[in-house]
């Protein structure tokens, strides 16, 4: 193993500094923009100061793809082979070793781990990345290991953010005495960025009528990626809120692709298998246009963008009290997303970022990404908390308290999925509060990594002897779902689809497609299967990840 530190990297020319603070505290944050090299160099400091010998240094992503990429990235620049030294564990994957010292894993993993290992003492350094994200496992992992620190003095907390309010960090693990951890800022953007606004919705200055003139997204892109490779020399990154966006942009981009000034076309998203993930990152002589969700927009830094095309939307999650339905709209972005996004072209020479939105839009929006604990159930938190004996939702330290009344709407609904009673104790004024207790449903949900819901489901199925039917129905309600209409041939894909349809049930439409697509991988090969999947509208790569879940 070689610890070596690229001096391009901004964090680099930091490493003393950040050294010195994980020796003297116990939770340092280092805040720099996406590209610095925080995520890949913070584990070799942490190696280089001796941690991760008796226990682990645990490394947590918010997402799959970024997990898996940034172990195979830490380890080939280790000199090691990944699973070795350097090991990573996502959801149906587990590429670690007894001899790994770094473990890099998604915050969902860690959540699992604190069932069976509530001090986490496997650990003896936790970086938790990409912290400005606020995802629900974020805040809550935030919160448990401010109530852990003082039990785990020899734990040792880096939290790395982008440049987006690191302040509120500092000041919720400040000590005992009220100092807030200390904050090494790295710079990672070196060159200028020009933003462009072009609205899609526009009111013509000579037009007396004041008629609303409105561009298709589509066509808009097409025009912005055209200007943009004259006016620059490298790849260019278009943020899409899909697949579905990325697929149809990627159709109308192909029929420029293979002009004189040809390019390719690359899609970035979760769901892609490694393989296709890995060609973002590979050697190439064509310039590129690389499609992404917002994966792109922290979690991965894209090598050679010198340009971006932002929409101004992402699928935010929601959830709704009133349909207690959690919904995935796409939604205008917040300003330090758009900010995080133009920045991500003026890493290699200076950029140019055009926005599908007018100025005016950018200066109305919110600065910050509300955090999801603000805007999502919490049934699933509170089942967590209660397993772990972590008390009142009401007094765990969050870094953001959730809204009242979306703690009790989760606890009424653990309450009629039978994971909780509500016991009455006297408070010391005389008074009745009532305390959620965890049942013996309740103990068995909590061990399950799905949706406090569907894993009900899953009980009830156990009890009535058809587990392996109801596997398959949950697998299908936990992931996006694998049929697929395209704009130009939706009767042809309904008619396809209509072959599984069952009047008692949607839920026997799922069976039926199960059972057809078991059928056809017995009886064709995987290239063969394949083509199967896209003639008859059915996304492989979520039928491949339905049968993972249900595996």
């Amino acid at each position: 193993m070689r610890i070596q530190f690229p001096a391009e990297l901004p964090v680099s020319a930091r490493r003393e500094d950040i050294a010195e603070a994980i020796r003297d505290h116990q939770v340092v944050i280092v805040a720099g923009e996406t590209g610095s090299g925080k995520t890949t160099q913070l584990p070799k400091i942490c190696l280089a100061l001796g941690r991760g010998e008796g226990a682990m240094i645990g490394h947590t992503q918010p997402r799959r793809i970024a997990a898996r990429s940034v172990a195979e990235r830490i380890a080939e620049e280790l000199g090691t082979d990944l699973g070795d030294v350097v090991g990573y564990q996502v959801r149906f994957t587990d590429r670690t070793s007894k001899q790994s010292r770094v473990k890099v894993m998604t915050d969902g993993i860690l959540l699992a781990e604190l069932q069976h290992d509530r001090e986490l003492k496997r650990y003896d350094t936790l970086i938790i990345d990409e912290a400005h994200e606020r995802s629900l496992n974020i805040d809550f992992i935030l919160g448990y290991l401010k109530q852990l620190l003082p039990r785990r003095p020899d734990l040792k907390v880096v939290i790395t953010s982008a440049t987006i309010d690191p302040e509120k960090f500092a000041r919720h693990f400040a000590d005992g005495k009220g100092q807030p951890a200390p904050i090494i800022e790295v710079s990672g953007r070196t060159y200028p960025v020009e933003v462009r606004y072009w609205p899609l919705v526009q009111v013509p200055e000579d037009d007396e009528d004041g008629e609303v003139l409105v561009r298709d997204q589509t066509e808009a892109i097409v025009a912005a990626v055209d200007e943009l490779r004259t006016d620059t020399d490298g790849d260019v990154l278009v943020f899409l809120p899909g697949e579905r966006e990325i697929r149809d942009t990627a159709d109308a981009l192909a029929k420029k692709a293979d002009g004189p000034r040809g390019f390719e076309v690359v899609p970035l998203y979760s769901r892609l298998s490694a393989a296709e993930q890995h060609r973002v990152f590979e050697r190439h002589s064509r310039r590129r246009v690389v499609l992404a969700t917002n994966v792109a927009e922290t979690s991965l830094t894209v090598p050679g963008i010198t340009a971006v095309v932002d929409t101004g939307v992402a699928r935010i999650s929601r959830y709704s009290t009133r349909t207690k339905v959690q919904r995935l709209p796409i939604e205008p972005i917040s300003q330090a997303s758009a900010s995080q996004r133009s920045g991500r072209c003026g890493r290699v020479e200076a950029g140019i970022a055009i926005r599908l939105y007018s100025e005016e839009d950018f200066d109305g929006r919110p600065q910050f990404t509300e955090p999801e604990i603000l805007r999502t159930t919490l049934a699933s938190v509170i089942l967590q908390m209660t397993s772990l004996g972590l008390g009142d939702i009401a007094r765990f330290p969050f870094v953001d308290p959730p809204d009242a009344r979306n703690v009790r709407s989760g606890v009424l609904l653990l309450e009629e999925l039978g994971a909780l009673v509500s016991t009455g104790s006297t408070t010391g004024g005389g008074s009745r509060s009532r305390r959620p207790r965890l049942t013996g449903i309740g103990r068995k949900l909590a061990r399950l990594p799905i949706d406090p819901q569907l894993g009900r489901m899953l009980l009830a199925a156990d009890r009535l002897g058809c587990l392996r039917d109801v596997l398959v129905i949950t697998a299908a309600l936990s992931i996006q779902d694998p049929r697929e209409r395209p704009a130009d041939q939706q009767t042809r894909a309904d008619q396809l689809h209509a072959r599984f349809r069952d009047q008692r049930s949607d839920f026997m439409a799922w069976l039926n497609l199960w059972r057809h697509l078991k059928e056809q991988q017995k009886e064709l090969g995987s290239s063969a299967f394949r083509r199967m999947c896209k003639q008859e509208h059915l996304n492989y790569l979520r039928v491949r990840e339905w049968q993972e879940f249900e595996s």
